[in-house]
């Protein structure tokens, strides 16, 4: 009995083995103890202690199966295998130690794995040498509870009892790797740019922020560039409202002169006034601190593809100097921006985050920092894919990856280092030819084929109908 391994011991070095070889970097369990360190959480040596319920809770919202007893039924599989006793399939105790593992860790886990991330990328994925951030919101839903609903309010056009709560989630993204950089979570009513102030943390002096129209502030466009930041983005529509004076255009571009260069009608400079209303969230005195005027870069881009709804777009930089940015550039670099949609679409449909099963609110914003942090991870490998068969990394499949990942984790788990290594490049062999070509000129109407059931939409509570159905 001696030498009978512990089973928290078993159940780290089998995760390990397991979905854990392509993350051994970004999850040590030195990591996550100087973590939990810092934070200043102490726990015991039990089969559920934090470092065991990471890899766990990891390995739950990667699995098609999100439940906790597919959770519990993984963990006593591993214990089985190495003859050790296991623990009740009752889930009672898996989820009480999962809800003591504090927020903090996750989040802190999940900015590690957004800085090794982008510690990976090479020039060679970059824009003109700098790192680009997109900027998109969106919404996720849970389960419809009181604690919930306090701090998640449903939608107000929903009657009480017929809707699910909602909580609004501001994403930052990588251009080069498509991992997540930061997350703020907060009420479905927050307006995005609210919420996006509060990256601007994540943000670096150097840095080139994309987003689109609902990003487009006068105000956080000027402190954006005072702290180094660049940004793209499309004019906001109320700056183009009917009957609204346009502002006057000031020079052309500042274009160096050069042969074969000439002016273009659709690249301007554009003169911006200074807001005559204060925003409610920031202070009068950092209002008055706002200059009277913007200098900014107008770019105009007119689409003629059959399906489009928008005609015309107008693009908004601080990149004024059109030679070493030009207009070709920075509309590409504006149509890349559909990639946060893509992003926020693998998280919430590939990944399924879009309706989460957490009872509290504690427990939901853990379960949204695991969904990222477990695709952050995927996104390494990705980019590991990418970088050593020369794709680009963005364009590869997160569906497959997980598949790949979740086929090949269980070949090479007691291989030997060398034959465990073959196995991996191969799968990045795979990945990497899951690379999607863009699909220039392709055309598809915005309509559902498959019908949807016959049943009513739900106007009452659950507990009205049921009182209607006993009487009827």
């Amino acid at each position: 009995m001696a030498n009978c391994p512990h089973p928290t011991q078993v159940l780290i070095q089998q995760f390990t083995n397991g979905i854990g070889l392509p993350f051994q970097e970004l999850l040590k369990s030195e990591i996550i103890e100087d973590i939990l360190k810092e934070i200043g959480v102490k726990y015991k040596s039990r089969i559920y202690n934090p470092i065991v319920m990471v890899w766990s809770f990891l390995s739950q919202v990667l699995d098609p199966d999100h439940s906790c007893q597919n959770a519990v039924s993984r963990i006593i599989a591993y214990l089985a295998s190495e003859g050790l006793e296991t623990p009740s399939e009752n889930t009672s105790a898996y989820c009480q130690a999962r809800k003591k593992i504090p927020e903090q860790l996750f989040k802190k886990l999940l900015e590690t794995s957004a800085k090794h991330n982008e510690n990976k990328v090479s020039k060679k994925h970059l824009w003109h040498g700098r790192c680009v951030k997109s900027i998109d919101g969106s919404t996720v839903s849970m389960p419809d509870t009181e604690k919930n609903q306090q701090t998640y309010p449903q939608h107000s056009s929903q009657k009480e009892g017929c809707g699910f709560p909602l909580a609004k989630i501001v994403v930052l993204f990588s251009y080069a790797t498509g991992s997540v950089v930061g997350i703020i979570i907060d009420v479905f009513k927050t307006h995005d740019i609210k919420l996006a102030r509060q990256l601007t943390d994540y943000l670096d002096p150097g840095d080139i922020l994309l987003g689109d129209r609902a990003f487009c502030s006068y105000l956080d466009i000027y402190f954006w560039k005072k702290k180094g930041i660049d940004s793209v983005m499309r004019l906001h529509q109320g700056r183009l409202q009917k009957g609204k004076k346009r502002p006057k255009y000031t020079v052309s571009p500042p274009f160096k002169k050069k042969k074969k260069t000439r002016k273009c009608p659709h690249d301007s400079l554009i003169l911006w006034e200074k807001p005559k209303r204060k925003p409610q969230d920031i202070s009068r005195e950092d209002f008055d601190s706002l200059p009277k005027d913007l200098v900014l870069r107008e770019v105009h881009c007119y689409i003629c593809i059959p399906g489009f709804r928008t005609k015309e777009i107008i693009v908004v930089t601080t990149l004024l100097d059109a030679v070493e940015y030009p207009i070709s550039d920075i509309l590409d670099l504006y149509d890349s921006r559909w990639q946060a949609e893509v992003n926020l679409r693998n998280l919430k449909t590939t990944l399924g985050m879009d309706i989460l099963s957490c009872q509290t609110p504690e427990m939901v914003r853990k379960e949204i920092y695991v969904y990222l942090l477990a695709y952050n991870l995927l996104r390494s490998i990705m980019y590991d894919a990418g970088d050593t068969f020369d794709r680009k990394p963005i364009r590869l499949s997160l569906q497959a990856t997980r598949q790949h990942l979740d086929n090949f984790s269980i070949k090479w788990v007691d291989k030997t280092r060398n034959k465990a290594k073959k196995i991996y490049l191969t799968m990045l062999e795979k990945v990497a030819d899951s690379y999607k070509k863009r699909r220039v000129g392709r055309v598809e109407p915005r309509v559902q084929k498959r019908r949807p059931k016959a049943y009513p939409l739900m106007q009452e509570p659950r507990a009205v109908l049921r009182a209607k159905m006993k009487f009827a």
